[in-house]
């Protein structure tokens, strides 16, 4: 066991993790409007970026690189504060890296090509392996396992997969993998997945986590430049599905280390898929464990008192029933049932909230009704207001999902969006 430890610690120390951070993430709606996707707040405290980033340190990989650029202020501004805490002179870090044109003179045209316009420093690293990335999908993974088996089959490339439901998998590259997990066919959103052999109701897909031994990544990098209009210059749409025939390319499910079951993976790209998400994290037990002290999530959180409840009169009782309610709160007169609450926010006497995710800094007026609604940061909605129980009302000031979940943000209510989105 202690070998087996000291043979994974080699190996991430070895690695520089490379987390893509950089796309519009529109599935989101109006949320993305003003911010990049890693940046959304998930979770009563963190933003999504946090997930991979804390998965590296906890991996023990403690050299990384954040790609930036699509909007990126408020990102940026939160890796700054909150995972500044690793010691330089130990050649640890978390380095942002915006689209500089270093290479080209274009913007980041693609995740590959964003991978090879920081090839200068890569080379600087001077890594054994470089672990890439999603910077917008929330699970724990210890990817030191990942890379232990990226050596032992020795790969030259190997692919994190995961089991989805067939008419889920279209938004995903799908692969198909022979009995030594060589990946024999690799589609990028295919029109008709093909499912897993014996599972007709399963597909495997593309984690969009890989891991290059530093070589093969730079001569492929250079091999699709040289395509030029050809290609896309994409990992999932150009390289994996170009060098499988050439190359020794691998695929590492990503399963629960205790049961051997797929492990939780959730891609919250659109608005239903986000709202689902946060509310599973207020079950009794969720398969996200965000009370784990053995495998943490790190984040940037200001200093604020304990959440506060306050009024208990017949009519007019503050309470939370099988929520998650963050510092700062204050839940005044109001009823909250089944909703989570990110920090500073205020509900005021007579107002329901059932069914709802509410990000920071939102002030919620007296007598409102809200229900299956996601609450922008910094939105001051106003008394009396009722969300969620006229649709066709809503659709008229908001954007309601093909699930009925409603997004309000500060715009939709002609209000300004707030410093520190």
């Amino acid at each position: 066991m202690q070998m087996a430890k000291r043979y994974v610690s080699r190996l991430t120390r070895q690695t520089l993790a490379l987390v893509l951070a950089g796309g519009r993430g529109s599935r989101l709606e109006d949320l993305t409007k003003w911010r990049a996707k890693p940046a959304v707040p998930f979770g009563g405290k963190f933003r999504i970026i946090d997930f991979p980033l804390s998965n590296c340190i906890n991996s023990g990989i403690s050299q990384v690189g954040v790609i930036t650029q699509y909007k990126s202020h408020s990102l940026m501004r939160h890796i700054q504060r909150g995972w500044g805490f690793l010691r330089g002179e130990m050649g640890e870090f978390v380095e942002l890296l915006p689209a500089q044109q270093r290479i080209e003179t274009s913007w980041y045209e693609g995740t590959a090509n964003a991978v090879l316009q920081n090839l200068d420093i890569i080379r600087s690293h001077n890594p054994e392996y470089v672990l890439i990335l999603a910077g917008d999908h929330v699970y724990k993974m210890d990817y030191g396992t990942m890379l232990a088996a990226h050596v032992e089959q020795e790969a030259d490339v190997t692919v994190g997969c995961i089991e989805v439901p067939l008419e889920d998998a279209r938004a995903f590259g799908v692969m198909s993998v022979d009995d030594k997990l060589r990946i024999t066919e690799f589609v990028e959103k295919p029109d008709n997945p093909k499912p897993m052999p014996g599972q007709p109701g399963k597909a495997l897909a593309s984690m969009g986590i890989y891991v290059f031994s530093t070589k093969i990544l730079f001569d492929e990098l250079l091999r699709d430049q040289e395509l030029s209009t050809l290609s896309s210059h994409d990992f999932g749409k150009d390289i994996i599905p170009s060098i499988i025939e050439r190359l020794r390319v691998s695929a590492f499910p990503f399963r629960d280390p205790v049961n051997n079951k797929p492990a939780y993976w959730r891609d919250v790209g659109t608005i239903d898929s986000l709202w689902q998400a946060n509310m599973e994290l207020i079950g009794v037990s969720p398969e996200l464990n965000l009370y784990d002290s053995e495998w943490p999530i790190w984040t940037y959180q200001e200093q604020m008192p304990p959440a506060k409840f306050v009024f208990d009169d017949d009519n007019r009782r503050g309470y939370a029933v099988d929520s998650m309610v963050a510092g700062g709160c204050i839940v005044s007169g109001a009823q909250v049932q089944r909703s989570l609450l990110f920090s500073k926010v205020i509900v005021h006497s007579f107002c329901t909230v059932e069914d709802t995710v509410i990000f920071p800094d939102v002030d919620i007026a007296r007598n409102c009704k809200i229900r299956r609604a996601v609450i922008d940061r910094g939105c001051r909605i106003p008394e009396g207001t009722r969300i969620g129980y006229d649709a066709e009302q809503d659709a008229k000031r908001f954007y309601v999902s093909p699930k009925g979940i409603v997004l309000v943000t500060p715009e939709m209510l002609e209000q300004d969006y707030p410093h520190g989105l």
